[in-house]
Formats: structure tokens, C-alpha cells, sequence
């Protein structure tokens, strides 16, 4: 299902996983173990980036540890390559709508989110504890 937010003239924050601190820098296909979320105010295009490196070499539990990192940025939409079970459930229940299967540069997906163009998954698309 596609969603296009600013068409209905709402505002929210979005967080992309992403290997780097710029629109430039490619999505991070893990969730759980991305690098950074970058963080964006569709309103004001402001972006800030929220370090995830506390959980890059957890043993256990990363995927719920990024997903209150996530919740606590008061993020309303996860973008993002890969989500596991226990994340997305964690996301899910705190209202955070998630799409999967994102590639290419963060800016690409802002850009493909603002017109539309991205579905909401609708479960986990890889299994816990993938890597």
C-alpha cells in the first residue's frame, strides 16, 4: 500500500538506516546493526543523525535495542532494507509504520517517500537474528 503524506498536507519524521551522515550515503540494509538512522522532519527538512553503534556488535537484542532508539526519536516511518521479527513487532506496537526493501542513496528514498512511490511491509522480511 502506498502512502503519500505530504499530499494531505501532513507532517512527520521519518528515520532511514544508512551507512552515513548525508542524504548521499546508501541505506544500510540491516536495521538492528545500521551504522546510523538519519532522521527527517518532512516539514522542515531538518535531518539529524542518531548514532546506532551501541548495537552494531551486540551479541543479542539489537533489533529491539534500534527499535526503541527509533521510538524514543518519536519516528512515525522506518525506511530501511532489511527488518527482523522482534524489531518489527517492537516498531509496530509503538505505531511506527516500516517499509522494507529500500536501496540506493538515503536522499533516493526521502525523494521516492514525498511522492509516494514506498508500500508499508506488512511483516518481518527476514528472519531474527539475521545479519
Amino acid at each position: 500500500m502506498s502512502f503519500h503524506p505530504l499530499e494531505k498536507g501532513i507532517y512527520m519524521k521519518i528515520a532511514i538506516t544508512s551507512t552515513g551522515k548525508t542524504l548521499d550515503a546508501q541505506v544500510d540494509q540491516r536495521f538492528g546493526r545500521a551504522q546510523l538512522f538519519l532522521v527527517l522532519d518532512t516539514e522542515t527538512d531538518e535531518i539529524k543523525v542518531v548514532d546506532n553503534q551501541q548495537n552494531l556488535n551486540a551479541a543479542q537484542g539489537a533489533g529491539i535495542q534500534a527499535a526503541e532508539t527509533v521510538v524514543n526519536q518519536e519516528i512515525e516511518v522506518l525506511i530501511t532494507g532489511h527488518c527482523g521479527p522482534n524489531a518489527y513487532r517492537t516498531l509496530q506496537a509503538a505505531g511506527v509504520k516500516i517499509v522494507t526493501d529500500a536501496q540506493g542513496t538515503v536522499g533516493q528514498m526521502v525523494e521516492k517517500f514525498k511522492k509516494g512511490e514506498l508500500g508499508y511491509a506488512q511483516d518481518a522480511d527476514v528472519p531474527g537474528h539475521w545479519s
